[in-house]
């Protein structure tokens, strides 16, 4: 199965010159569902929880807990997790942001659905880290390879496990 086929191109969304990777027909169909997530599961052994990071990812690390064993812990934006947290404030292209996760600890990876600058998964990576949990890997399904330009993309010295790679918008 090409899950490509049920990814679609919506150039010019949310704004002009952004090609927008819609992955709602992957979503809607069981059989692609579910081999995205037999194929988002890193060479890993053991892992304890799936993080998903806010808001897609949270369907892929639900999904790869259930399948694969393991819990699912959630990466918010700040305010939206009842204290207490760890908070991670980080740059973006255009502004900053923040991240927030419950303290803990144990073996996982962190699952988001798309990774572009790599911005949002370094700070992820970061805020698992200083909340206490072992990061084995990540783990997403599209990888915008002309936006990073560093193939495979690498944070810290694991690469970023990814599904479908799109070399140009």
């Amino acid at each position: 199965m090409n899950l490509s086929d049920f990814v679609l191109d919506t150039p010019n969304f949310p704004q002009k010159d952004i090609m927008f990777r819609d992955i709602s027909p992957l979503l809607k169909n069981h059989q692609a569902f579910d081999e995205a997530i037999n194929q988002m599961h890193p060479p890993i052994e053991r892992v304890d929880y799936w993080v998903g990071v806010e808001s897609r990812g949270f369907m892929f690390a639900g999904a790869l807990a259930q399948k694969f064993g393991g819990g699912m812990i959630m990466i918010r934006k700040k305010g939206k997790l009842p204290p207490p947290v760890i908070t991670y404030a980080y740059d973006l292209e255009y502004g900053s942001d923040a991240l927030e996760i419950k303290q803990g600890s144990g073996k996982v990876v962190i699952v988001d659905d798309v990774l572009a600058t790599g911005g949002t998964l370094k700070a992820a990576n970061e805020l698992c880290q200083q909340a206490g949990y072992s990061v084995l890997g990540h783990s997403v399904l599209i990888d915008l390879c002309y936006v990073h330009q560093q193939t495979p993309f690498y944070i810290n010295s694991t690469a970023v496990h990814s599904v479908l790679k799109y070399d140009t918008p």
